[in-house]
């Protein structure tokens, strides 16, 4: 037998590989029908589900299990899934999720993401998917309109803000390098000084993550601050960059600190920055949505001046995970910085666009799909109309807490975080700083909400976040009574 006849020769001891694809699209059919009933499911119960599902430890003893040998089939297979879904899972799509700042999903949005993984849809480049690819460029286009950026901006589409900063600071570290005459992408920084970078104390645990990735250093960050909670000493920078005498720094400016929701002062750091020779990078994960409200805008102003700007889709623009979006002024620092390249892929300066190699990901699913179809549907009336409506949200949450005698605001609510404590009063600050971090694992066991604590300065306390259009007043309203319940419980 020579190796032809030897490869077409059944598996003997696996007959089940013969018909392994009459069986694949046996399964479909029935599995069309199933998922009907179970999407309709869960959109339509994502108002009345629980934040989190009580017991869901014991329900996930249920995944330890050895490989199987044989299958159970598509349909046995979902119908676990979706068992393990009730049993263990977090309702972060709906309306009582006020933790980590994570938005819902409009409609559009849910329709179009579902539809981009039945297709299969890549956007490495042009040739795998013209709809996928031009869609996210326009959508791009759409989104520097709505928040007001330069057009001349280039965009790409990410997971989501860590690796929107990657790709700002990416370009910002390529940019650095070719100031001291350097190709990093090509030689990378050995031998180079070390890369200043200034910020104020609002920098996000994502940003220092990412600089450490691409070898900066976490411990190489400046930070200059005014007080506890890391506001920034801008004259305290100012004489840091006097310092440098002209040599190349990068500026980190945070546009949404993420347990008040406070800005970083962005217009002046940027006009500091232009006096100086410093690549601007602006974090706008949530709070470049200020842009779009004529009521918050000016918290955000000026910020269109930066070199990159990051943010993200799955938080106010209602588009399900995972969606980010990287802006950089310089498209070329993008394709030296991401160059990827191979005898069989798309040529660099073909006509045809291939957003891989711009971006970190060279394996990318139609996240555009989702963010066209949701701007197309309700346009920027219908997005300042969530903001707005979130607004509102936060604002009516403040009431709440100021109703209550055992509720304590802690901050100012300048966007859609609420910054409060529990504080029935007789307590020291230790005490209740102690009391507010069991109540923050209290609530998350309870299920009927999600929000966690946080330290502002050295406090504990609660900050949730309201960026989900499904959040009605009266969830908010609920959650108050539910956290002065359980906190007495504790007491």
């Amino acid at each position: 037998m020579n190796k032809q006849e030897k490869a077409r020769t059944p598996d003997k001891e696996n007959p089940g590989t013969e018909s392994v694809s009459t069986q694949f699209r046996g399964e479909i059919e029935n599995l069309i029908t199933q998922l009907q009933s179970a999407l309709g499911d869960a959109i339509q119960g994502m108002d009345d589900r629980p934040a989190f599902t009580v017991g869901a430890e014991a329900a996930l003893q249920a995944l330890a299990e050895p490989l199987p040998d044989i299958g159970c089939g598509a349909q046995k297979s979902i119908e676990k899934l979706l068992q393990l879904n009730a049993a263990a899972a977090a309702n972060t799509g709906g309306p009582k999720c006020f933790h980590f700042i994570i938005g819902g999903n409009t409609p559009a949005a849910l329709a179009a993401d579902i539809l981009a993984t039945a297709y299969e849809t890549v956007t490495y480049t042009w040739i795998v998917s013209p709809v996928g690819v031009q869609m996210e460029i326009q959508a791009l286009d759409w989104l520097k309109e709505l928040f007001g950026l330069r057009s001349s901006m280039t965009g790409i589409m990410v997971t989501g803000a860590t690796m929107a900063n990657f790709v700002g600071l990416a370009a910002a570290r390529q940019w650095w390098g070719e100031q001291q005459g350097i190709d990093i992408s090509e030689t990378g920084m050995t031998g180079l000084p070390q890369m200043p970078v200034l910020t104020s104390g609002f920098v996000h645990a994502s940003t220092l993550k990412v600089l450490a990735l691409q070898g900066i250093g976490r411990a190489n960050v400046q930070k200059f601050c005014r007080d506890e909670f890391g506001r920034l000493d801008l004259s305290a920078m100012e004489q840091a960059l006097n310092q440098l005498d002209g040599k190349p720094a990068l500026i980190i400016v945070n546009a949404g600190e993420v347990n008040t929701g406070e800005f970083d002062p962005v217009k002046d750091m940027i006009r500091l920055a232009r006096r100086h020779n410093c690549w601007v990078h602006a974090d706008g994960a949530f709070g470049l949505f200020a842009r779009i409200s004529p009521r918050v805008a000016h918290l955000a102003e000026g910020i269109e001046e930066a070199d990159s700007i990051t943010v993200d889709g799955h938080k106010w623009l209602n588009v399900p995970f995972d969606s980010g979006y990287a802006f950089v002024r310089d498209h070329g620092l993008l394709s030296r910085a991401f160059r990827y390249s191979a005898d069989y892929l798309p040529e660099e300066n073909s006509p045809r666009p291939t957003l891989g190699a711009i971006g970190p990901e060279s394996s990318r699913r139609a996240r555009s799909f989702a963010v066209w179809a949701t701007l197309k549907a309700y346009g920027r009336k219908g997005h300042r109309g969530i903001v707005e409506h979130c607004l509102d949200i936060a604002g009516h949450f403040a009431q709440q807490v100021e109703k209550h005698e055992q509720l304590e605001m802690m901050a100012d609510v300048p966007l859609n975080i609420v910054a409060f404590r529990f504080n029935p009063g007789g307590l020291s600050e230790e005490q209740l700083d102690n009391l507010n971090e069991q109540l923050g694992e209290v609530i998350v066991t309870d299920g009927r909400f999600m929000a966690g604590t946080s330290k502002l300065g050295q406090r504990t306390i609660f900050r949730p976040a309201f960026s989900n259009w499904r959040t009605r007043r009266q969830d908010v309203e609920e959650f108050a009574e539910v956290v002065i319940e359980l906190g007495r419980d504790l007491l």
